[in-house]
């Protein structure tokens, strides 16, 4: 399916039945990703995955690639659709983007769970920049160059943050744990999970179980 949303045509998948959420993908991935999630969900959600700009369906853009206008996107996809406060899961460059829709635009949604996010680059480990940074210099992808100099959330635009926050990371991630765990101090009543043995998308693509667990009982909370 497709809507049109913040002028580019949006590609989305819409699966289950239930309290609203939307999925946001990483960097060189689809809302597809998400079909094993949706399906733990689907007698309890709704679940929207769309295609982030110059990803997969969605259409490809002019100029360079940036959070906040992907961030808008997003709030321009949930009012296209009317989508009455679903609650954002964002896995990677999606973390990014929910925590800027939470900073930007929080009337739209009842909470944020951020999986494998960082507020810097600096936040990526420096063995995975180094190899982000050499396949910049091969393929002059703006996707790779958007994970090396966006994005730039301050301590105190995350402090402002008033929506119901998870924040979320693998013992193992790319992500330094020290910057996952200071987005969560940073974030009001936030609740962190480090997830043992998990790497940066492992219990997000492909063993979501613990996930959608967690995503189930912030809902119940959000409900009760």
């Amino acid at each position: 399916m497709y809507i049109k949303a913040n002028g580019i045509n949006m590609h989305y998948q819409k699966t289950g039945r239930g309290y609203p959420v939307v999925a946001i993908h990483g960097n060189g991935e689809d809302g597809s990703i998400f079909a094993p999630l949706a399906a733990l969900l689907e007698d309890k959600c709704t679940v929207y995955a769309p295609d982030s700009r110059d990803h997969g369906e969605s259409d490809k853009t002019v100029g360079e690639l940036c959070y906040s206008d992907m961030a808008e996107d997003i709030s321009s996809f949930i009012a296209a659709l009317n989508i009455k406060k679903p609650l954002l899961i964002g896995s990677s460059d999606g973390g990014i983007i929910s925590l800027l829709t939470a900073i930007n635009r929080p009337e739209l949604i009842s909470g944020i769970v951020v999986c494998g996010a960082n507020t810097k680059p600096s936040g990526i480990k420096l063995w995975p920049r180094l190899i982000m940074a050499a396949e910049y210099l091969a393929k002059r992808d703006k996707k790779i160059k958007l994970m090396l100099t966006q994005p730039d959330i301050t301590p105190e635009s995350l402090g402002g943050i008033a929506v119901p926050s998870a924040i979320l990371a693998g013992s193992e991630d790319l992500i330094k744990q020290r910057h996952t765990e200071k987005i969560a101090e940073n974030i009001p009543n936030s609740k962190l999970f480090i997830l043992e043995g998990e790497t940066h998308t492992s219990y997000v693509i492909d063993n979501p179980q613990r996930l959608s667990e967690i995503v189930l009982e912030f809902i119940d909370r959000l409900e009760g």
